[in-house]
């Protein structure tokens, strides 16, 4: 059985990073496709970029020959999160987008082990939430949200184009 941490992203793994995040949400099922939204598979692929911001970073879970088997950007500060509606405005709040994890990896926890390790950064730095995003496209992972605590917030969602994003919000406090 493979022991898998989470980790800060080195910036030599960044643009491995974009291609896995690139392959992950290409390949979903219902999900806005490269030809549909360029750029943003350009932001994908060039994901490193975003750790430029204030307070951002790409956390990787990696197993234990060091493979990166997932990856998530957490944002510590919520006017750098970069979506629409009005998560951006949220106040005492840390968030996540880009959660991907690779084929290979996935059933084997990758996705609530980052998710865990967003909330526990969180909650380190006295945040008294957390803010994420999801589609249809991503239902599957609705459920492991809400198993560890989220809660659909209405008020979070908003429409990307064509394509409806709904919101999620874990309290802290």
């Amino acid at each position: 059985m493979n022991i898998y941490t989470v980790r800060n992203a080195r910036t030599s793994e960044y643009i491995m990073i974009g291609q896995l995040m690139v392959e992950v949400y290409s390949g979903l099922e219902g999900f806005i496709k490269p030809q549909e939204q360029p750029r943003y598979y350009q932001q994908l692929a060039n994901i490193g970029e975003l750790t430029t911001r204030p307070g951002t970073e790409i956390l990787v879970a990696v197993s234990e020959t060091n493979s990166i088997v997932g990856a998530v950007v957490y944002f510590s500060d919520m006017k750098q999160y970069g979506s629409g509606g009005t998560a951006t405005q949220e106040k005492e709040a840390a968030g996540f987008r880009f959660l991907a994890v690779a084929q290979t990896a996935r059933g084997l926890g990758i996705g609530k082990l980052l998710t865990i390790a967003c909330i526990d950064k969180a909650r380190e730095q006295q945040q008294r939430q957390v803010i994420i995003h999801t589609t249809n496209a991503m239902k599957n992972a609705w459920s492991m949200y809400e198993k560890i605590g989220f809660q659909r917030s209405l008020d979070l969602d908003f429409m990307q184009g064509n394509l409806q994003v709904f919101g999620f919000r874990y309290r802290l406090n």
